[in-house]
């Protein structure tokens, strides 16, 4: 069932019916698909975004099989990455306009936080941060959307909200390797993989890609990797200090998700300046073990938020690599799927099945 709707072309007197969208009612249940959920009248800051495509992060999935610890917010609405066409914008929003075609992404930019919204069903209330991406229809505030560049087709669009900003944006506003420097990146969705095809923007002598599926490593090669170490047949640790003749590399890039790989991408960092940098989500309470004499040593570890991304300085930066092949985003999107398909794509990605999969809402 699409979502039936009456736009006025004035600001927040969109008239809205019903639309569909995944609800997560229960940690550890499968998402329920709902076409009968009411939609408010947008607040001052909001816009109201007709959803072509949605990505489904790890992260999301990680909330869903409850991962993330207690949620407060039940039941709500999940997805932070997709694209779409704005229908309708709320009173005070600047940057965007009717028929503009945006990015939605997690990351704070520009324009007013409106912060989240609430849907009802029946009666019942469905909660929702500033962004959802998993319905037809999304109220998200201004600050999370950013206006799609010319040349970046929508589906592709989606990394932009999410895995692109926080891989590739470590290595552009972080990390920044100097000449001839040598880089690890462990873990391969989409956020090692953004990471990955950024290093290939600096003159590095070493790219080692660590993964536990071979077709990943194998697709690494094809984005640049020098070199590739399967993490469930050796230890990466090792493997990485043979390759470097026992010194280690100067920095590494965690994207797999779990304490135990964060370990392994500080272990592999040389003393005396190496530098790793994690942007994963381990579960819930789980805890990393360091050797202190590492850090006395030189060795630096640090947490990411976001890659450091200023969405609306950095996503035309990332269209531009897009447009001139230094980013092949498309590679990246293995499989898609309709949102009825939605648990079957949070599956896939827990048995890394796939790499990132898409949801496809409305096409565009």
């Amino acid at each position: 069932m699409k979502l039936q709707l009456m736009v006025s072309t004035i600001d927040d007197r969109a008239q809205y019916t019903k639309m569909r969208a995944a609800v997560l009612y229960k940690l550890g249940a499968p998402l329920s698909v709902l076409d009968d959920i009411s939609i408010p009248a947008l607040k001052p800051g909001q816009v109201s975004v007709e959803m072509a495509y949605s990505s489904v992060c790890h992260s999301q999935l990680m909330e869903v099989r409850g991962k993330r610890g207690t949620d407060t917010y039940l039941p709500h609405l999940l997805g932070h990455e997709g694209s779409g066409v704005v229908k309708a914008v709320g009173k005070g929003v600047s940057k965007l306009r009717m028929g503009d075609k945006v990015v939605l992404g997690w990351i704070k930019g520009k324009g007013m936080d409106a912060g989240g919204t609430t849907y009802t069903r029946s009666g019942e209330r469905i909660n929702a941060g500033a962004v959802t991406t998993f319905c037809d229809y999304a109220i998200v505030s201004e600050n999370r959307c950013v206006s799609l560049p010319e040349g970046v087709p929508m589906d592709v669009a989606v990394l932009f909200g999410c895995a692109v900003p926080t891989g590739a944006g470590i290595v552009i506003n972080i990390v920044r390797p100097h000449n001839d420097s040598t880089v690890a990146v462990f873990g391969l969705g989409g956020i090692g993989m953004s990471a990955l095809m950024a290093t290939q923007l600096f003159r590095c002598s070493r790219v080692i890609a660590v993964d536990v599926e071979q077709q990943k490593l194998d697709l690494a090669l094809s984005f640049g990797a020098t070199d590739t170490v399967n993490s469930a047949l050796i230890d990466p640790v090792m493997a990485i200090r043979e390759m470097t003749g026992g010194i280690g590399v100067d920095y590494s890039i965690e994207a797999a998700g779990l304490a135990r790989t964060i370990e392994q991408a500080f272990n592999g960092v040389r003393k005396g300046g190496g530098r790793c940098v994690f942007a994963s989500h381990p579960e819930s309470g789980a805890k990393i073990v360091l050797d202190p004499y590492d850090l006395i040593s030189g060795k630096r570890i640090e947490g990411s938020w976001g890659g450091a991304c200023d969405p609306d300085r950095d996503i035309p930066r990332f269209a531009e690599l897009y447009r001139e092949g230094k980013l092949p985003l498309e590679k990246l999107i293995t499989r898609r799927y309709t949102l009825e398909q939605v648990n079957e794509a949070l599956d896939d990605l827990e048995q890394r099945r796939v790499g990132r999969p898409l949801l496809v809402i409305g096409g565009g």
